[in-house]
């Protein structure tokens, strides 16, 4: 925990000049009624200065990281083919640093502690310098401790050098994040404690028959297996208050519009731990860039967020009326909302929550379980491509029957541990049967009657430009103790001496990301877009992040072409401060012969 006075910090803020910087927290970007381009850094020459600061939402205060004073951060932006120059000076009293999120660039300028630079302790300044090689929309945090979850992230914009293939006539940012005022270290402790300690959701074994819309008998079942069919977020509303640029639900933070107007959103989700599903009531969106991508234009009525991914989309209000932007917590605990207006002031109605849902036999690994038998109310055929059979991962064929006999196995059988996977205390169970769920809707979406957006649904604008077939194919296990609240890979957290992951050199090569747990699990790879494959005649979309559904498996094909040492972990961030982490080395380095 941080060594600064809290007390005496909130006492500070009560005076005049106190409450001046409490009500000018918030960057000229994210305050609300911001009818066009608001101000922005930008230039070849950037200095930020990390810092403490009081936060105010919802009528209480509390301790915050910022940036340049504010939260979230400033907005950088930047042009494609320039080069620039970005001084953070740490005024904390413990190190900082700062990840540029998807950017390409050379590896010593990542941001990482312990793998690209030692960090920025208190006091000094650290510059980062690299051309800018893309466009999009990216973010920026902090990579130290449990700092994100305080307030230090900010939006990061690259226009094109060139035409932008997206036409728009006003944009607006819109950080998605989640607050506490719980410190991150107390949060880290009580989720050691109980692995549900924030779920106010649970099942009821006794109770109102409206409120379990499973029967008896399945909840017998979750209950022999010792798992909760609500454990879907790890910490949820009961202490989070979801936010869009800097602002809670009752703020309602209002981004401004001309009828007919084509109006760009610039969605980052910034959050620690938060995942969301997105929708305009009344309104729908086309989605136009994915982690900062062009895609082919899809139209969708509702799509999901996981943490770290951003998302492009173009609205077009037709009518003089304000619209509701939703951003629904994935456990419908809470929510994050803000309004399109043509005025200020004005306001639309904010739906309730919708129930909350339920995990399935298929979100725990059981590919051809029937998901009505367990609350989700339809049934999905378990999908078992070849390439995947032939590793292992599923069995094609009855898959029903597969799912049955499952069942029958205790979910730490050693029978179903892979080779590559070091069982302990750490791992609480191997998913029998998993799938690639790429295609699938997400949890609590799946019976929605409008459209939903899902991965297959994204095709590149441009093909990705490595047409190689991958060489070899790796395995990585994403496992966890969801009880004792541990994570890792293949059942190895970073701090046990795990091994890099190590590729050659411009390798082209598969990466089965293969979910044992019952959670959803972001996963980011610093320094490379990759192809998240899906099967598509219209191509894989092109990411830096990955989320891969419980039970499921996500594969991509990489081409290693940046050399040195990058980070790979799930980007929730108390996974992957509790281990889910890793390096990938990439060699030789420039100037090294092979």
């Amino acid at each position: 925990m941080t060594n600064i006075n809290r007390r005496h910090l909130l006492r500070s803020a009560v005076g005049g000049a106190g409450l001046a910087a409490l009500s000018g927290l918030l960057p000229a970007w994210a305050q609300t009624g911001t009818g066009g381009l608001p101000p922005v850094l930008s230039g070849e020459d950037i200095r930020l200065r990390v810092g403490h600061s009081i936060y105010r939402v919802g009528g209480r205060e509390g301790h915050a990281i910022t940036i340049n004073g504010v939260l979230p951060a400033p907005l950088i932006r930047l042009r494609e083919g320039q080069r620039v120059r970005l001084h953070v000076e740490n005024g904390l009293d413990e190190d900082t640093s700062i990840h540029w999120h998807g950017l390409i660039l050379p590896f010593h300028m990542d941001g990482v502690p312990g793998i690209s630079f030692p960090g920025i302790a208190p006091g000094e300044t650290f510059t980062y310098e690299f051309p800018v090689l893309q466009n999009g929309t990216y973010w920026y945090h902090s990579h130290s401790g449990l700092q994100e979850q305080l307030g230090h992230y900010g939006p990061l914009v690259i226009d094109p050098q060139g035409q932008d293939p997206v036409a728009y006539d006003r944009e607006h940012v819109i950080v998605l994040s989640d607050w506490t005022f719980l410190h991150p270290h107390q949060v880290i402790g009580k989720l050691k404690q109980e692995g549900g300690y924030f779920n106010r959701q649970r099942l009821a074994m006794l109770g109102d028959p409206a409120e379990n819309t499973m029967s008896a008998e399945d909840r017998r079942m979750w209950g022999a297996m010792r798992m909760d069919p609500t454990d879907i977020a790890d910490v949820t509303g009961s202490t989070y208050t979801y936010l869009i640029n800097g602002h809670g639900p009752d703020d309602n933070w209002t981004a401004l519009f001309r009828p007919g107007e084509r109006v760009r959103l610039r969605i980052i989700n910034a959050s620690a731990m938060s995942i969301f599903n997105i929708r305009i009531p009344g309104l729908p969106v086309t989605v136009v860039q994915a982690d900062g991508q062009n895609v082919r234009p899809v139209e969708v009525d509702e799509f999901q967020i996981s943490v770290a991914e951003t998302y492009d989309v173009i609205v077009s209000p037709p009518d003089d009326r304000a619209y509701t932007f939703v951003a629904e917590s994935i456990d419908r605990s809470g929510l994050a909302r803000a309004t399109l207006a043509p005025r200020l002031g004005m306001s639309a109605e904010v739906p309730p929550l919708r129930p909350r849902p339920l995990l399935s036999m298929r979100d725990m690994g059981m590919g051809g379980m029937d998901h009505g038998a367990m609350g989700h109310g339809s049934a999905a055929a378990a999908s078992c491509p070849p390439e995947h059979a032939a590793m292992g991962h599923c069995t094609p064929g009855d898959a029903g029957a597969d799912a049955e006999q499952a069942m029958s196995h205790d979910m730490r059988d050693p029978s179903l541990v892979p080779s590559t996977v070091t069982v302990g205390v750490g791992v609480d169970m191997i998913a029998p049967m998993p799938v690639d769920r790429t295609g699938d809707r997400p949890l609590g979406l799946e019976d929605e009657p409008h459209r939903v957006l899902t991965y297959h649904d994204l095709a590149p604008l441009t093909p990705f430009p490595d047409k190689r077939p991958p060489t070899r194919s790796v395995d990585i296990h994403l496992t966890g103790n969801m009880e004792r609240f541990m994570w890792s890979f293949d059942g190895r957290t970073l701090n046990e001496g795990t091994e890099p992951i190590r590729f050659a050199r411009n390798e082209r090569v598969r990466v089965n990301l293969i979910n044992n747990s019952m959670m959803n699990h972001p996963i980011h790879l610093h320094g490379h877009f990759f192809e998240v494959v899906t099967g598509q005649a219209h191509g894989d979309p092109i990411k830096h992040t990955v989320n891969v559904m419980p039970g499921g498996i996500a594969s991509f094909n990489l081409t290693a072409d940046a050399p040195g040492d990058w980070a790979f972990h799930c980007h929730l961030l108390y996974h992957m401060h509790a281990g889910m982490m890793n390096v990938v080395t990439v060699r030789p380095l420039d100037g090294e012969g092979r």
